[in-house]
């Protein structure tokens, strides 16, 4: 890829055109960015990835997210400033297809996946600076949110996520900094887990893109 064809992807001795360039602007192929994430699964993930027919709603959604579609993202009621808060049932794919859906606009900034036990357990070594971390500017998508043990620093507890979330709160608002999220856990047992306040700020922070409860689990 490069600026006069951002619209191809070239992955060792191959290319994958995901659309047409007309202008200024990529017309994007949905079934052409299918073929390429496929392609690209099988290289992270192994040969045993595959897109499944049953998640291709959950992945037009996401790849109209990704490379900003503003029309598309109005009919599915996606706000392209915001994250994306991933749910579904363990194993469904959350993780895979947001290490995987960054890869098709190498032309726009991407964010990093950070599993919070990582944050959490940084957190119990250096306390609160953890937290300033994670407060720049750069995006981020924290991976199995609710997972995450309490934080503890010097004999204190701290729902460390939840400040975390707060945080990049603020950083949206100010300056639409954005944060994406997968989960396991549905809209009540966020609150449970975090609070009214925090919900009521992921409310502001997130698109809310979920797999149905009876998605299959995709690992061997």
């Amino acid at each position: 890829m490069n600026n006069k064809t951002p619209h191809i992807i070239f992955e060792a001795d191959k290319h994958y055109e995901l659309g047409k360039l007309k202008g200024n602007h990529i017309l994007y192929d949905f079934e052409k960015i299918l073929v390429y994430l496929d392609a690209k699964g099988k290289l992270l993930f192994g040969r045993k990835f595959k897109i499944y027919k049953e998640d291709r709603e959950i992945l037009y959604k996401l790849c109209n997210y990704q490379i900003r579609d503003w029309q598309a993202c109005k009919k599915l009621n996606i706000d392209i400033h915001k994250g994306v808060l991933l749910s579904g049932p363990v194993g469904c794919g959350k993780t895979s297809l947001m290490k995987l859906i960054r890869h098709i606009t190498p032309h726009y900034q991407s964010y990093e996946m950070i599993p919070t036990r990582n944050v959490t357990f940084a957190f119990n070594h250096i306390g609160y600076k953890i937290i300033e971390q994670y407060g720049d500017s750069r995006f981020y998508c924290f991976d199995d949110l609710g997972i995450e043990p309490t934080g503890r620093y010097f004999g204190k507890d701290c729902n460390v996520m939840g400040e975390v979330i707060l945080s990049r709160h603020e950083l949206f608002l100010k300056y639409k900094f954005k944060t994406h999220c997968t989960t396991n856990l549905n809209a009540k047992e966020i609150e449970e887990r975090y609070g009214n306040r925090v919900r009521s700020r992921m409310r502001e922070l997130f698109n809310l893109i979920g797999f149905d409860n009876g998605s299959k689990d995709k690992r061997d």
